[in-house]
């Protein structure tokens, strides 16, 4: 079992409180976000762990971890930021292994990577399904930027993004991705063939599903290209048990 973390992006909406650090590197409980990550996959017995740096790399700097350079931080995003771990990912195919994925910016217990792992599908993505009361007051980042999710009646998410959330659906049909899912050798042969096939086509600076450019696109913009083509991906759905720190909002809000 392999992880990356992704933790290159300058995180503009933290300043200044990241002027000089990672997002990551804020303490949440006298512990960097980040660390709280590692120990959370090193409890569930992952310990071949990577993490993709960029903005004041020099700052991120954990032992007996492997590190990737994201070199254009300042113009990619998600998406493209983990293609710069792809020898990670071809690795992992040809030793058979899975890959936890995880953001920097969210905090959650080993709890919630348990219920990720258990799940044997090629691509899961965890979905909280309490995930409203997260935005009560939440003016830097309201609800209409959330990362929704729509499910069906077998968990397999049908839409994934923003702008999706209705209320005209049950609310355990619905739910917000968190920033961490888990593929299999199989499951990420199969993102990596849509991601070729899409970095073939597209210029970097083109829109694309919610992105304004290919290049800035979030891992759940491809995430419903593949949906799209008749690619299945779960949700492990989760109630609560974990944060997102995205504004100095979020982070003043659970840091005291």
């Amino acid at each position: 079992m392999k992880a990356i973390i992704i933790a290159a992006g300058p995180a503009k909406r933290l300043k200044p409180l990241t002027d000089s650090l990672p997002k990551c590197m804020l303490k949440i409980d006298g512990k960097p976000i980040i660390q709280n990550t590692i120990e959370s996959l090193r409890s569930n017995r992952i310990d071949d762990i990577s993490v993709i740096r960029g903005w004041k790399k020099e700052k991120i700097n954990f032992p007996d971890i492997t590190y990737f350079e994201n070199t254009d931080f300042f113009n990619n995003n998600i998406l493209h930021s983990l293609i710069f771990a792809r020898a990670k990912l071809e690795e992992a195919i040809k030793t058979n292994e899975e890959v936890v994925v995880s953001y920097s910016d969210i905090w959650y217990n080993h709890g919630v990577v348990k219920k990720l792992l258990a799940d044997k599908h090629d691509i899961t993505a965890v979905v909280d399904t309490e995930w409203q009361d997260y935005y009560l007051g939440r003016t830097s980042h309201p609800i209409s930027e959330a990362e929704n999710v729509i499910l069906d009646d077998d968990n397999k998410i049908s839409k994934i993004g923003k702008h999706i959330f209705t209320n005209n659906i049950n609310k355990n049909s619905q739910g917000e991705f968190i920033g961490l899912w888990k593929f299999t050798p199989k499951g990420i042969s199969i993102f990596l063939k849509h991601f070729d096939r899409l970095n073939s086509t597209l210029k970097m600076t083109e829109p694309y599903q919610n992105a304004k450019e290919w290049q800035k696109s979030y891992i759940t913009d491809i995430f419903q290209e593949m949906i799209d083509k008749g690619e299945w991906i779960y949700a492990v759905l989760i109630q609560k048990n974990w944060k997102e720190f995205d504004t100095v909002q979020d982070y003043l809000k659970h840091s005291g």
